[in-house]
């Protein structure tokens, strides 16, 4: 149970100037960038190459990778990139390597069409998605790593950060995509779209440049703490060889966040923090995976979409992910669940209301500004709460597998939104209602534990 003593918001605002949000503001927009590629720059290429939504939303399959990436993350904790990680740190390596896979996947788009090669195009969004769900495992440990252990107050700053940090290469790279694929239409090339992948391309060489610029911190103790786990399953397997070094290291690298995990939360309570990470954000999944379908359908060009939804929708995002940090610090980070879970399920029914009416841009306005202003308050305090979970010996793997339960529920699920919209022979209003709904049974989970729990602030 978290005890925090009030502060005033101007007091509360200076975590804020610490020189570490800026650099956890950079790994936010190196996270979010790809999820604009595999996101509304696929939907949207696929819609206008005559593909059917059914078919748009099975594709968003291939986000599930963000579902497993923890049963990888071990891998990345333990394992060293040849040659990268000597001349840039453990986690800047990993990063970097992403970062050239996403790139040349980007140029192997440039050079297809879906129409002709849909197989192509969906396993090459699959090994970005790979690409990028690896990377995240990185790129949060790098950022939690960031933050003292105990700096309670300083973890929910960086949380905000790191979510304006997400929604900022997420908004303002769709912003460079959709304006992009538009002058390029309109400029008369039949390959926009490919063209515009290779403008992406270049922001992704502009991140990594970034990158260099944020300190990886030496981790000593975290090594240390994976040896002797190594080394008290190697005691208790009974024998001291080659094999039983094998076994232990690797029982070490895939079981010790696990055991980690459940032993600090016990057992029913850590079922139940699983439970709720799962359900929290389908319902935003839901209206997530379909909105550019949405807009598209409903009349909205690409730059209409690019100027409420991108580039509106930033702004709203970057101010209310902010206030969330500091309600989060002000009022805890369980509160803030609560309270953002509630918002996340009415700010829904405002796109039922634009469904009815028809075109609106006021309307379209409105539904965007308060669904973002939702989102942000959701998505720190999640941040935040997972962030404070997690124990240092397995930060990345830990954070991945919170943070990939969470994911599951968003992906695998929200693949069937198309379907769910084709059923209800298109009725969007009554699409958007259900999604309102999605969030409640995750808030009765929060409810079961919220007295119980064991954070790190």
């Amino acid at each position: 149970m978290e005890i925090y003593k009030k502060q005033s918001i101007s007091e509360a605002f200076k975590v804020y100037y610490d020189k570490r949000m800026i650099k956890i503001l950079l790994l936010g927009a190196i996270s979010g960038f790809p999820w604009v590629i595999i996101g509304s720059s696929l939907s949207l290429w696929l819609k206008e190459d005559g593909l059917s939504r059914s078919t748009i939303g099975w594709a968003g399959l291939i986000f599930a990778v963000y579902a497993f990436n923890y049963l990888w993350a071990p891998i990345i904790d333990r394992i060293r990139i040849p040659i990268l990680t000597k001349k840039v740190g453990h986690r800047r390596g990993w990063i970097i390597t992403m970062q050239t896979i996403i790139l040349i996947s980007l140029v192997c788009w440039s050079l297809i069409s879906p129409t002709t090669n849909l197989a192509l195009v969906i396993s090459i969004g699959l090994i970005i998605a790979i690409a990028s769900a690896t990377q995240d495992i990185t790129v949060d440990a790098l950022r939690i790593e960031q933050i003292g252990e105990n700096e309670g107050k300083s973890m929910q700053a960086g949380a905000a950060m790191a979510v304006v940090g997400w929604w900022t290469g997420y908004k303002l790279g769709g912003v460079v995509a959709l304006n992009a694929a538009e002058f390029f239409q309109e400029a008369g090339f039949e390959n926009y779209w490919q063209i515009t992948f290779l403008v992406l391309g270049i922001i992704i060489i502009s991140c990594n440049i970034g990158l260099l610029f944020i300190n990886e911190p030496q981790t000593t103790n975290r090594k240390e703490n994976q040896r002797l786990t190594d080394k008290m399953i190697e005691e208790k397997l009974g024998y001291t060889n080659i094999v039983t070094k094998i076994i232990a290291w690797l029982t070490g690298t895939v079981i010790g966040p696990v055991i980690s995990f459940f032993k600090k939360n016990g057992f029913n309570i850590a079922l139940a923090i699983l439970g709720f990470v799962f359900l929290f954000k389908i319902g935003e999944a839901f209206l997530g995976r379909m909105s550019v379908i949405f807009y598209k359908e409903i009349g909205f060009t690409k730059s209409d979409i690019a100027l409420y939804s991108k580039g509106l929708g930033w702004i709203t995002t970057v101010i209310f992910t902010l206030l969330g940090g500091l309600f989060a610090i002000r009022s805890g980070v369980i509160k803030a669940m609560f309270v953002s879970g509630i918002l996340m399920a009415s700010t829904n029914l405002l796109f039922s209301l634009l469904a009815w009416y028809g075109k609106s841009e006021l309307l379209f306005a409105i539904a965007v500004i308060f669904d973002d202003m939702a989102a942000a308050f959701a998505t720190v305090a999640f941040v935040a709460f997972i962030s404070m979970l997690v124990d240092r010996t397995y930060t990345a793997t830990q954070y991945a597998l919170l943070s990939s339960i969470g994911t599951a529920g968003r992906t695998t699920l929200a693949a069937s939104s198309g379907a769910l919209v084709d059923w209800l022979n298109g009725d969007w209003g009554i699409f958007f209602v259900i999604t309102a709904v999605m969030v409640i049974p995750s808030l009765i989970f929060l409810y079961m534990i919220k007295d119980k729990l064991k954070l790190n602030d």
